[in-house]
């Protein structure tokens, strides 16, 4: 696997794989609006002019991605996703870091999940993430954001 940073041709792959990844969190809170399902191609294009993209790469195939930009000394991450065959194989950490390793001059990270999201949870907590406040976003979803102090 290698991870290099996406470039504009990868958005409508990066896009697919997203609702694809979306999926299972959909069925988890019986709620398929979720905004990475929503999203369109001209929103995800207009993401990519402000945010690093990073894309994990097997044989020519994109199988994840991850997201991130710096405001006011806090690296924002969203958008992990990692293609349903190749979950569970470190390839969701792996994005983690190198997104981290974007951002060096940054004070903290911050990301958020779904409160329901346990492999998620599981996976930010592991990497050193903390909850520090949840947020209701529908009826059905509560939002777990996380931090973690970059040292």
């Amino acid at each position: 696997m290698k991870i290099d940073a996406a470039n504009q041709k990868d958005l409508p792959v990066i896009l697919s794989l997203q609702k694809l990844a979306y999926i299972s969190e959909a069925e988890i809170y019986q709620d398929h609006d979720l905004p990475p399902l929503a999203q369109t191609l001209g929103q995800i294009e207009e993401d990519f002019k402000q945010q690093v993209f990073l894309k994990a790469v097997i044989r020519g195939k994109i199988i994840g991605s991850v997201r991130g930009y710096l405001e006011d000394g806090t690296c924002y991450v969203g958008r992990l996703i990692v293609h349903p065959e190749h979950q569970n194989k470190g390839i969701g950490t792996s994005l983690m870091r190198e997104i981290e390793r974007q951002f060096p001059q940054t004070a903290r990270y911050e990301l958020f999940t779904g409160d329901k999201s346990e492999r998620n949870l599981y996976l930010y907590q592991k990497l050193g993430y903390r909850i520090f406040k949840t947020q209701q976003l529908t009826d059905r979803v509560d939002l777990v954001y996380l931090e973690k102090w970059n040292s």
